[in-house]
């Protein structure tokens, strides 16, 4: 595995990530009607810094960056889950998961 990477530098692992970043970005401001979309954004923004805490652990030597990569790939998970929990609840109660829609909760 390591002479498949052999080739590749840090900075080739952080444009990997900025591009990650980029688009997840782009993607939460061109597409704010649908809730899946934005949940899938996010989870693409979190998923671009962890490719840029391993590159820096590798670079590094240190371990402790992919050891942080495992809290926030649990942290990422909670909430694709709780938040795909929400947005059925919200379907069944509305019938529709449009950001506009939605946008008028009342408590």
């Amino acid at each position: 595995m390591s002479t498949l990477l052999s080739g590749l530098s840090l900075g080739h692992f952080l444009t990997l990530g900025a591009v990650l970043f980029s688009i997840s970005v782009a993607g939460i401001f061109l597409n704010r009607k649908n809730v899946i979309m934005l949940l899938m954004s996010i989870e693409l923004m979190l998923l671009a810094v962890n490719v840029n805490f391993v590159a820096f652990s590798r670079s590094l030597g240190d371990p402790a960056g992919q050891v942080f990569v495992f809290f926030i790939l649990t942290v990422a998970a909670a909430e694709a889950a709780i938040g795909l929990a929400i947005l059925v609840t919200l379907f069944r109660n509305r019938r529709t998961i449009d950001v506009a829609d939605i946008d008028t909760l009342k408590g």
